[in-house]
């Protein structure tokens, strides 16, 4: 036996890495590519080619001041007019990298939460860390505070999560299981749901009634380098411990019993890497708003190409989750010009269907 032939003639460990390998050079050729098309989506009729060559001549531009002129000595021109630069580098390219952080977090924390709870529906957005963190936003947004976003929405999914965690384990006399944790994410967001309509109801007064809809339907419009940061910024702290979990998660898939047994410290790690979904659901959301779908969707996709292992779902999950948020948000600022959709409704629009197919393969995936 090779090592790139199992038992029984089915792909070995190896040949699966290198699949997955492969796979994965794939997936971040596409996420280039489709970042250098989306920017160039719009009306400012600019096309992927002048995006390549203006980022090459900034590249080269910061190159030589860095060097004092010494290299390279000259630099080529940018092919866009002033009014193009402005559109493609402050207007598209942070909202489209904000995109990308968002839709690559949401993604990863989806595909954690689904191992920790052995749950497929399990994602930030069920479990009420959505609904907490628009809840804890909302609030700073109403009374003005708008430079405590991030921290408020991070307060408000981690009282979310454990609010969750406190009424599973409450009906479940302390032992957590997958569909009551489920049951009482839904009871959770409701329960936020409820609350943020109603301060909106009898606070919000005016154009600012609009906003505050937008964030809550989610939306990437009006983000600025400074939002991209924070979701980026978050995704290299949390979403590294989180990628780094792999082989953890792989024991949580045999339950309990067999994790302790393969040494996994259970309720510790559990804890740990729930507040990382957490803290980063809740960084997310101050960026983005509300956006579901993508969680729960992106890593049952990922699972039906490089199989269930998450050494391999999660850095595949975090390409699409990227790739898929950033076509849904150009998208959402082309598909009714000159008005903008909030990209909350397209990520459901279209996660809705593709989870009833995803589910209907699996089913007879099951039954076969």
């Amino acid at each position: 036996m090779t090592d790139g032939e199992g038992l029984g003639g089915r792909p070995g460990r190896g040949a699966a890495t290198r699949r997955t390998g492969w796979v994965l050079a794939l997936a971040l050729v596409l996420l280039v590519v489709s970042a250098a098309v989306a920017l160039a989506v719009g009306p400012a009729d600019v096309t992927p080619l002048d995006i390549v060559a203006s980022a090459r001549h900034h590249v080269l531009d910061g190159l030589h001041a860095l060097t004092g002129g010494a290299w390279p000595t000259t630099v080529p021109p940018t092919p866009l007019t002033t009014i193009q630069e402005a559109i493609v580098w402050q207007g598209r390219a942070p909202r489209l990298v904000s995109a990308a952080g968002v839709g690559a977090g949401l993604a990863i924390a989806g595909a954690v939460m689904q191992a920790l709870l052995r749950n497929p529906l399990a994602d930030p957005y069920l479990l009420g860390l959505s609904a907490g963190a628009s809840l804890g936003a909302v609030a700073v947004l109403v009374l003005g505070v708008a430079l405590l976003l991030p921290v408020a929405a991070f307060a408000g999914s981690l009282l979310a999560l454990a609010a969750t965690l406190a009424l599973a384990g409450a009906v479940s006399r302390g032992r957590l299981t997958p569909g009551r944790t489920v049951l009482a994410g839904v009871a959770v967001a409701q329960g936020c749901a409820a609350i943020t309509s109603f301060v909106i109801f009898t606070s919000v007064q005016g154009d600012s009634y609009r906003e505050v809809l937008g964030w809550l339907l989610g939306t990437l419009g009006g983000t600025t380098w400074t939002s991209a940061a924070i979701a980026w910024g978050a995704l290299a702290v949390v979403g590294s411990v989180l990628l780094a979990s792999g082989r953890t998660l792989d024991a949580f898939a045999f339950g309990d019993t067999a994790a302790r047994a393969l040494g996994v410290d259970v309720t510790r790690t559990r804890w740990l890497l729930l507040g990382a979904t957490a803290l980063l659901t809740g960084a997310l959301v101050s960026v983005s708003g509300a956006i579901g779908f993508v969680g729960l969707v992106v890593p049952h996709a990922v699972r039906t190409v490089v199989g269930g292992r998450h050494v391999r779902v999660l850095p595949l999950s975090l390409c699409a989750g990227a790739m898929v948020l950033l076509w849904a948000d150009t998208a959402a600022r082309v598909v009714i010009e000159p008005r903008e959709l909030p990209v909350g409704i397209l990520t459901a629009a279209i996660g809705a269907p593709v989870f009833a197919l995803l589910l209907a393969r699996r089913g007879r995936g099951e039954a076969g």
